[in-house]
């Protein structure tokens, strides 16, 4: 799906090439061959029906010939030997199941089994239950008991074939998505519900269904999922040395914001691994492209396109290495509601999700414009090519860089205080120097005389000088009547 652009270094993946490829306008998988889920379905039907038919049309070609020689049908030896064979497999399986009936029903010391829904379950169950009980309260009673049978009902089957082969166990679950669908849309109980409600519904059916058996259908030992986990792991680790120029990665840790926004995008797809329900697990993935997308715009001042996006999403991987990451990609693939995956935001980021993984695993020297010495050194330790100062750096790496750079900052603008409090001293004096001289000059140019300052007349006071004044003005003591 990744191919190589001549005129511009990079990855490029086309929005064509994302698609199925049996043109039915879904997103496809690598997984499934590039075929979207349901074409996937169809055509592993197909192949399921082909080997009878081939059978059957080689049975009767052998017949015809046999015919035709004179030979005799297959001998009445043969039909016994089969019907012999028949008939023992019949016997050992009535056989098995009275055994298996005899054991549960022997008296014994060990306590009798619980109940295969009732037992074991997790508090993320009880958590989901509690939702999805909460809702079905919401709907018609006989809607509501219908769901809960058909769920319950489910669940016991799953847990009875829990050693089947997990593409037995993901066709069940993909059947059962169907089956529900069938009986929304043709029995009486569902009838007027309207599609958010018939939406919500079959995400608590999925949510609900694969949290119970999240421990049966996750990472089987029945196949090679822990391995390619391992392979993986191991993979990212020989890869560590890529550095963003290598691969035209446009992200870049210019302050403390676009390096929460990379940490924020790395903690997101490492957390996948920790939710147990295909939905929250493809939440996580939307989550980080989605602050992989801010990220971008806050490093390039502008939109990011889906050819930014791309590498962008491959260095996150490769400095996540995220637990279980095969695991978590096989899970979701085979136990998905396939709407999901076959369009809608959800979809798309899955789909480059899976290229992003392809490509690690094929990454070569050609795919990073390096001669394949150079890789080999890489790839074995010896060398370590050059990095820019915009690499990513670990915490504490990084936590000295940004303390450095602030302890810069905080110099320069000690410096340029200390430089404004010289340049304000030095104003002040000069204001002192100037408004002194411009009073002597005022005074120069009108001088003046101090007055010596008068006081207060007491007007009660006796004073001789008052003998002196004529007599309407000279004050005169009187004396009460009688004295």
């Amino acid at each position: 799906m990744m191919s190589r652009r001549s005129s511009k270094k990079g990855f490029h993946v086309d929005e064509s090439d994302l698609m199925c490829k049996n043109g039915c306008g879904f997103y496809g998988n690598p997984g499934w061959q590039g075929y979207c889920s349901k074409c996937w379905r169809d055509y592993q039907k197909a192949k399921q029906v082909q080997p009878k038919t081939e059978q059957i049309a080689s049975n009767r070609s052998k017949r015809l010939s046999q015919m035709g020689s004179g030979e005799t049908a297959p001998s009445f030896s043969k039909f016994e030997e089969r019907k012999k064979q028949q008939s023992e497999k019949r016997k050992n399986t009535v056989k098995s199941i009275f055994n298996r009936s005899s054991k549960e029903s022997s008296p014994s010391n060990t306590p009798p089994k619980k109940d295969p829904v009732a037992k074991r379950v997790s508090v993320e169950s009880q958590q989901v239950g509690g939702e999805f009980a909460e809702f079905l309260k919401k709907l018609r009673k006989t809607t509501a008991l219908d769901i809960s049978k058909q769920v319950r009902a489910f669940i016991e089957k799953i847990q009875v074939f829990a050693d089947s082969p997990v593409e037995e166990l993901s066709e069940m679950v993909q059947d059962f998505y169907q089956i529900i669908t069938d009986r929304i849309n043709t029995l009486p109980v569902y009838k007027g519900m309207d599609q958010n409600t018939i939406d919500t519904l079959m995400d608590f059916i999925e949510k609900y269904i694969l949290t119970r058996i999240y421990r049966i259908v996750f990472c089987p030992v029945t196949t090679t999922d822990e391995e390619d986990d391992l392979a993986i792991q191991n993979r990212i680790r020989s890869l560590h040395w890529i550095t963003r120029e290598q691969i035209d990665c446009k992200i870049y840790e210019n302050d403390a914001e676009s390096s929460q926004l990379l940490e924020t995008a790395i903690t997101d797809i490492i957390q996948m691994d920790s939710k147990r329900a295909p939905q929250d697990k493809l939440a996580s993935i939307v989550q980080c492209c989605n602050h992989i997308f801010e990220l971008l715009r806050k490093s390039t001042d502008g939109p990011a396109s889906a050819d930014d996006f791309l590498p962008a999403l491959i260095y996150v991987v490769l400095k996540a290495n995220p637990p279980l990451l095969q695991s978590n990609i096989q899970y979701i693939t085979r136990f998905a509601n396939p709407t999901r995956l076959m369009s809608g935001e959800a979809g798309y980021f899955f789909t480059n999700l899976c290229c992003v993984v392809s490509f690690i695993q094929n990454i070569s020297a050609e795919s990073l414009d390096l001669t394949q010495k150079d890789f080999d050194k890489y790839m074995s330790g010896e060398a370590v090519p050059h990095t820019s100062h915009n690499a990513y750096m670990c915490d504490g790496l990084r936590l000295m860089y940004q303390n450095l750079s602030t302890l810069t900052e905080l110099r320069q603008r000690h410096e340029k205080l200390m430089a404004e409090a010289l340049q304000l001293q030095q104003d002040m004096v000069e204001f002192k120097d100037s408004f002194k001289n411009e009073i002597d000059t005022v005074l120069e140019r009108n001088p003046w005389t101090l007055r010596p300052r008068k006081s207060k007349a007491d007007i009660d006071a006796e004073n001789s000088d008052t003998e002196l004044l004529p007599s309407p003005l000279k004050p005169e003591v009187l004396h009460p009547v009688g004295q």
